[in-house]
């Protein structure tokens, strides 16, 4: 079959399939969202069939069908995640158009995001990995990237944090922007001045900008050629291609912001059409587009019968893939390649080891992976030539070079997305966000990343270790860097969270995130970087904790008291005052929680307190009373307390600041009254 005949063949069934699901499976109920590709399916299509590198990748987005169908999806499996139903790329998890793939006939499709404008990063991330793997992997050697986006998504941060990342390091990636004039019903003119991004992008330096009629077979097939041999030979192109959205937004959609002339330039501008005269002008029968249609529609309902006929999912499964579980993922991370270090067996720490500070514990953990794993990046604003603001990856640049240890331009959102994109060709990032609060601009690439593999039903997965200092300072605080707000990412799903509070604890738990499969953050409490109560004998370089598991820092039988991270200190302090009749519990780790062993020693004293730096309403502590209040309600001998942050920002006046955390005062007064009770 020749490439027009392919051509065809993909939009023609793209085509039928919206057919079917606006006129049937839709109104019907059977597909509760449906997204018209109509008029984007040839440059898609086009796009798609360029794709021959077996390590191309793409990301894309809701009205990205015919690109999938181009790359290898089924239309009973199209048709089968549109209706939820097993055997779909989500087995039913995910919206029908949120697409993942691992590589079959094209691409491979990075899993989608259903937020606009998220997709743009990790496909820079997934060209940054080839760059880095094609070093020494040939097979990675003029590979690109692809992310698709509509005009309306050029208007979000991930495509400006993308687009930064790609051209200061001249990245083998293609922007491919399907401009069709509205984004819902707002117009481009409201999108990108002057409606028209690639003009608007003239003189950014680094990047090839072409732009195409998408509706045209010839001229989007010169142009698509012209940018994919460009980025493969050079490095960042965006091509526009100005498209017509034949339907609505959505099925419900009716498009009334559109005035009747705009409705019919649109189908004016129809690109099958067109594409079936520019087959005939190749020399195709016409008559044979007509046979073609025919063929197409039998295959489609063929499909669509398939698709009905295909089970629902075990709802039994619906827990599945939020963390791994044994099964290794087909793409992402460095299980599938059998290139993820063995986790050493948990041991006592050494003995006899020099005694360090927190900060060097991080720098010598990382240290001693890197030099073992050559998947693993270092990464974030200022850890290269300067070693991290706080001195966490001081040397390690000089050591293990630029490519393993790198700067990043000032965008969290670029720093996450580009992580995910790393993580899934196959490398183990460890991006370092500067402080808690810092991470924010980035949540939407952290909750899609923590979702993932479940998303995918465990065909892939993006294991990373993000490092963040939080926490008051020791010399001050402030409401920007003292943030430590781990019980939102206590909700935020598919996410390990590891809060150690001194140097051993930070080896072990950091070792084990590094050798592990899911994607964990390891907070480094800033009053314990480089002061003595963070400080201990380094445990050695195979020491590894296991996440879960709580230690007991103090013992006592009439009073349980658990904390985490600095405030562990302050308990320990406060405790000193009531010996052998207070336990102190250190969790060290929040996702998961050791709730075994907090169980068990309420039971055993009667009593509880959580002692914690984030704040009162919404805090952690929160869960663990929950949990406590079910499982021990016939053993408790005094009401369940909880220390915490007033619901306010940290103070940059000391005295101030001092008021508003949990002080080792008020910690043991709270202790003297449950002993009392």
């Amino acid at each position: 079959m020749t490439l027009w005949h392919l051509v065809a063949r993909h939009c023609l069934l793209s085509r039928e399939l919206d057919r079917l699901e606006t006129e049937q499976l839709t109104p019907q109920g059977k597909v509760k969202y449906q997204f018209s590709a109509g008029g984007h399916e040839l440059a898609q299509v086009l796009l798609a069939l360029s794709l021959d590198h077996p390590r191309d990748a793409a990301t894309v987005y809701y009205r990205s069908r015919p690109f999938m169908l181009a790359s290898g999806l089924t239309a009973a499996e199209a048709l089968a995640a549109g209706m939820a139903r097993a055997g779909s790329p989500s087995e039913g998890r995910d919206v029908g158009v949120v697409f993942s793939m691992p590589r079959r006939s094209g691409a491979l499709v990075l899993p989608a995001s259903g937020d606009v404008g998220a997709q743009y990063t990790p496909a820079v991330g997934w060209a940054q990995a080839i760059r880095y793997r094609a070093r020494t992997e040939p097979d990675w050697q003029g590979a690109i990237a692809v992310a698709l986006g509509g005009d309306g998504s050029t208007a979000a941060s991930g495509f400006w944090a993308a687009l930064n990342i790609a051209t200061t390091l001249r990245l083998p990636v293609l922007f491919f922007i399907e401009d069709n004039n509205y984004g819902i019903s707002v117009p481009s003119l409201l999108q990108t001045p002057g409606g028209n991004i690639a003009a608007n992008l003239a003189a950014f330096g680094n990047l090839r900008l072409l732009e195409a009629d998408g509706a045209d077979p010839a001229d989007a097939a010169d142009k698509i050629a012209q940018a994919v041999a460009h980025v493969r030979a050079e490095g960042p192109c965006l091509l526009r291609a100005r498209v017509p959205r034949l339907a609505g937004h959505t099925f419900i959609d009716d498009q009334a912001y559109k005035t009747p002339q705009e409705r019919a330039d649109d189908q004016a501008r129809d690109p099958l059409p067109r594409l079936r005269a520019h087959l005939v002008h190749l020399g195709l029968p016409a008559e044979l587009w007509e046979k073609s249609e025919q063929k197409i529609q039998v295959e489609a309902g063929e499909a669509a019968t398939a698709a009905e006929a295909a089970p629902e999912p075990d709802p039994a499964h619906a827990g599945r893939f939020l963390f791994f579980d044994g099964a290794p993922p087909l793409v992402g991370g460095l299980r599938p390649e059998d290139a993820l270090p063995p986790l050493p067996t948990h041991s006592p720490p050494e003995a006899n080891g020099p005694r360090i500070n927190f900060l060097d514990a991080v720098r010598r953990t990382l240290e001693t992976e890197l030099t073992l794993n050559p998947r693993l990046v270092v990464f974030g604003e200022d850890v290269g030539a300067k070693g991290g603001v706080h001195g966490a990856t001081l040397g390690l640049q000089r050591k293990f070079g630029a490519d393993r240890v790198f700067d990043t331009s000032l965008s969290e959102e670029g720093i996450m997305g580009r992580a995910v994109g790393l993580a899934l060709a196959g490398l183990l990032p460890v991006p370092e966000i500067q402080f808690r609060k810092y991470a924010d601009p980035a949540h939407e690439q952290i909750t899609d990343a923590g979702t993932l593999r479940w998303r995918t039903a465990g065909k892939f997965a993006c294991p990373m270790v993000v490092r963040i200092p939080v926490g008051y300072g020791k010399k001050t605080g402030d409401p920007w860097h003292s943030v430590t707000a781990e019980a939102v990412y206590a909700h935020t799903l598919g996410w390990r969270i590891a809060f150690p509070n001194h140097a051993a604890d930070a080896v072990g738990l950091l070792r084990t995130a590094l050798r592990g499969d899911d994607p964990t953050f390891f907070f480094e409490h800033r009053a314990l970087l480089d002061t003595p109560p963070g400080r201990r004998p380094y445990p050695g370089d195979d020491y590894a904790l296991p996440f879960g598991q709580a230690a007991t820092v103090a013992e006592g039988d009439e009073l349980t008291v658990v904390s985490w991270g600095e405030t562990v200190h302050r308990c320990l302090e406060a405790a000193a005052d009531f010996a052998g009749r207070v336990t102190v519990l250190d969790l060290r780790t929040i996702i998961p929680w050791d709730a075994e062993a907090v169980i068990v020693n309420v039971r055993r004293t009667g009593k509880l307190l959580v002692a914690h730096e984030d704040t009162f309403t919404g805090g952690f502590a929160g869960e663990i009373i929950a949990t406590v209040a079910r499982e021990c309600f016939t053993d408790l001998d005094a009401p369940l307390e909880r220390l915490a942050t007033p619901d306010l920002p940290i103070p940059y006046n000391v005295p101030m600041r001092d008021a508003v955390l949990p002080s080792v005062a008020a910690i043991r007064a709270r202790m003297q009254a449950l002993l009392d009770y």
